[in-house]
């Protein structure tokens, strides 16, 4: 039977785990809550502007709230990120702000943020390529010697990629400081995940000679227990972990994706039930760890955050048209220079 590591079951009562301790205070509950319900709120919103022709594309993390917020959390201020294209509620974890984050979506940066302030790499949309960033920057951080970690994110569908598995070849042999944080969101678009493997995945890991842990990915309390406990152990230089966040993707893959094509309401009702946000109120209310103030709170914080993230939105400036041309090359590069200057002649040419 596959062991599935939980502190707070869906229906709100705690759990002890002999290897995953955790002790938290009624604030940083109640800040868990407040984390994941303003990444709801961002993700409604930016699905919603999408719809309304303001972004290009937005991938939801709707359901994976637990996940990203309990990783998140359990990082250091000096350990480094490098995330997929999902990974909202951690980049707003480490400083993102809104506009930052909407940049590449609308379409107006090819990035969005400053990276080495805010510990996190820009999301990756090749599948599975920032896992090999990743441990590449992780053996850099043991060759120097730094008291820091590196979490690589990533979804079921990318497990399947050589990038990851090869990703996994040089953090084992290396023994390098990385933890693989793979949200198993059930479906890699319209994938199931038993098209892609006979074992879970988590067990993936001891094949290539580091330990994997399968958590619940709607426990927040179990996924910030699991990774600090994973990051920590990189730290003391005992080499990668595979975590397995088992949960599930309740919105569609991106919003080109029609999800009701290859699953089932009886599917996505059934793990509505399990509704990461839902089980910390209900935890919060029965011990009375807070109160109507308390929710109310977090609904107006996320209420003046959907308002932030529409007047962010559409205040992205357009960029310039030769801006394409920009950080191609770490110096001059003639033949570019030269394209440049034609593309400006040519624009210049519907002038006046």
């Amino acid at each position: 039977m596959t062991e599935l590591v939980q502190l707070l079951t869906p229906e709100g009562e705690r759990l002890d785990h002999p290897d995953y301790p955790l002790d938290l205070t009624a604030g940083q509950v109640q800040e868990l809550f407040r984390d994941m319900s303003l990444a709801r709120r961002l993700d409604t919103e930016a699905m919603a502007l999408q719809r309304q022709g303001e972004l290009g594309l937005w991938a939801p993390l709707l359901g994976q709230e637990a996940a990203q917020v309990g990783a998140a959390r359990a990082l250091a201020s000096t350990d480094y990120v490098f995330p997929s294209y999902r990974e909202h509620a951690i980049a707003m974890a480490r400083g993102v702000t809104v506009g930052e984050l909407l940049k590449n979506w609308r379409g107006t940066d090819h990035g969005g943020w400053d990276a080495e302030k805010v510990r996190m790499a820009l999301y990756a949309i090749v599948i599975g390529a920032q896992t090999l960033h990743a441990v590449g920057y992780a053996m850099g951080v043991q060759r120097d010697g730094a008291d820091e970690a590196v979490l690589a994110c990533f979804g079921d569908g990318a497990s399947s990629q050589g990038d990851v598995n090869e990703a996994f070849v040089w953090a084992g042999a290396q023994n390098a400081p990385v933890v693989f944080f793979c949200q198993n969101n059930q479906w890699a678009i319209s994938a199931r995940l038993e098209t892609q493997t006979r074992v879970p995945l988590y067990r993936r890991g001891f094949g290539f000679g580091f330990p994997g842990v399968r958590v619940d990915g709607n426990d927040v309390f179990a996924c910030l227990a699991v990774t600090r406990a994973a990051l920590e152990r990189a730290r003391d230089g005992e080499g990668p972990t595979l975590i397995e966040a088992f949960t599930y993707r309740m919105s569609a893959h991106t919003s080109s994706d029609d999800p009701t094509r290859y699953r089932t309401g009886a599917e996505l009702e059934a793990w509505r039930l399990k509704d990461p946000i839902e089980r910390v109120r209900a935890y919060l209310t029965k011990n009375r760890l807070a109160g109507d103030d308390f929710f109310e709170s977090v609904d107006a914080d996320a209420e003046a955050l959907g308002r932030q993230v529409r007047a962010d939105c559409r205040a992205l400036p357009d960029p310039e048209p030769q801006a394409i041309f920009e950080h191609v090359y770490a110096g001059v590069h003639e033949q570019l220079a030269e394209e440049c200057a034609a593309f400006t002649a040519y624009l210049d040419g519907f002038a006046g």
